[in-house]
């Protein structure tokens, strides 16, 4: 299972590699890239919050130790869609960032969900968990807001408009119902529910 996970976290990176030696890029392959990269940070976000309910329905306790490791790939990729927007495409030039992020606002909160993974990201350590202790949860939880802000950067930024639900956001729409399913699972009660009936389900099919 580590094998697999790593070898998905590094699948991306790898496909961008191959379509740039073939020459697959768009005519902008500098955005081409910086999208891949969005998307895929995206993509390993979805599946850290998929790895709670997942146990939850289907009683797959091993999925949750890799939890830190799928968030990880999401910081990473995180991290190259902005190296690649601020630096490769803009060279670091803070004035036109700021000119460009008051002209696109998706932007400031794309950088406000990378904050937030950064922040998870250098505390996910056990030491880190030892010393905040508490504290630690509560700072993880952050990884829901994420979720939510990620989802509404990814719509924003396509051409259209997310809150008509006019334009190219067909499939940000369908994630955020995916990350808003994934979240109302962690709802106690109905995470209980959901493990009562599993349990049940389990013991009627071994009694048959």
């Amino acid at each position: 299972m580590r094998v697999a996970v790593h070898a998905i976290g590094w699948f991306p990176l790898a496909l961008i590699g191959i379509s740039a030696l073939q020459g697959r890029l768009s005519v902008n392959p500098i955005q081409d890239v910086e999208q891949r990269l969005g998307r895929a940070a995206f993509y390993f976000l979805v599946l850290t919050l998929a790895c709670t309910p997942i146990n939850t329905i289907f009683g797959w306790h091993a999925i949750l130790r890799h939890r830190r490791t799928l968030g990880l790939y999401s910081f990473f990729y995180a991290s190259l869609h902005f190296f690649v927007f601020a630096g490769i495409d803009y060279g670091f030039n803070l004035s036109e960032i700021e000119k460009l992020i008051l002209e696109k606002p998706f932007i400031l909160l794309g950088v406000f969900s990378g904050l937030i993974l950064l922040s998870l990201a250098i505390t996910s350590f056990d030491w880190w968990k030892k010393k905040l202790q508490r504290n630690w949860t509560n700072l993880h939880r952050l990884i829901y807001l994420a979720g939510l802000t990620t989802v509404v950067h990814y719509g924003w930024a396509k051409k259209g408009n997310l809150f008509s639900l006019q334009g190219d956001v067909l499939y940000p729409v369908l994630w955020g119902i995916v990350i808003g399913v994934l979240l109302i699972m962690r709802i106690p009660s109905l995470r209980k529910f959901v493990s009562n009936l599993r349990q049940t389900i389990r013991l009627r099919l071994l009694i048959h």
